[in-house]
């Protein structure tokens, strides 16, 4: 049954949202975006929180980011907070591809070190894209807590966004090659090489960071 704000066309795609075949879920969520409608958000957000499929969570994310950032941070932000893993990553997944700089307060250091790989991931990422000039400094320090976690694909997302930084991050990162203990260090190193040659590829650069720490030098050209 409709309610009095909602036309039979704006019923059926909220159901579709929630319909069981993945399929259907996708056409919905592009329909959606395609015709922003205020009346969406709500759902949209509740569906990243919940949805399984990876190529509907994108096209959910792609339907928010074309409603007004005004509706749509706002409505995000406390799915920050949530228990769950997947309502922070997606929540934190959406503000970075929306990018107003409003949302930057949400982005906490709790955030930044969750425990998930998958929030801290995507929250590295929103944290590069919103951090404000003047804040770029703290947010490496932060970041910088962080090396040596995880496997592979979690040190190029951490390196990736320790880059995106700029210079801002130079100071926090040739200090934790000189200093942190060998894990940190080895990242360090990696993410330096990086910086200086993308085209040298991570796992290029993480085993000249392994010979280096061996070697006991400090792993910058002089």
């Amino acid at each position: 049954m409709t309610t009095r704000n909602q036309s039979p066309d704006t019923t059926r795609l909220l159901r579709a949202l929630e319909h069981g075949d993945a399929s259907v879920r996708l056409r919905a969520a592009l329909a959606v975006g395609t015709d922003p409608d205020p009346r969406f958000v709500g759902k949209l957000v509740e569906r990243c929180a919940v949805e399984p499929e990876f190529s509907v969570r994108e096209m959910l994310t792609w339907a928010l980011t074309r409603h007004p950032s005004s509706l749509t941070v706002p409505a995000l932000l406390p799915e920050l907070r949530a228990e769950a893993a997947q309502p922070r990553s997606q929540a934190l997944h959406t503000l970075s591809k929306i990018g107003d700089r409003r949302a930057w307060p949400g982005i906490t250091r709790a955030l930044l070190t969750d425990a998930d790989d998958e929030v801290a991931r995507s929250a590295w990422r929103a944290a590069v894209v919103l951090v404000p000039e003047d804040g770029k400094a703290e947010l490496a320090g932060v970041l910088a807590t962080q090396l040596g976690r995880g496997g592979r694909e979690t040190q190029l997302s951490l390196s990736r966004a320790l880059i995106g930084l700029g210079e801002a991050m130079l100071p926090t990162l040739r200090a934790a090659m000189a200093d942190a203990a060998p894990p940190a260090r080895q990242h360090a190193i990696a993410t330096e090489r990086l910086l200086r040659d993308p085209d040298a590829g991570f796992e290029f650069a993480i085993e000249e960071a392994k010979r280096i720490v061996v070697l006991g030098t400090n792993g910058r050209e002089e």
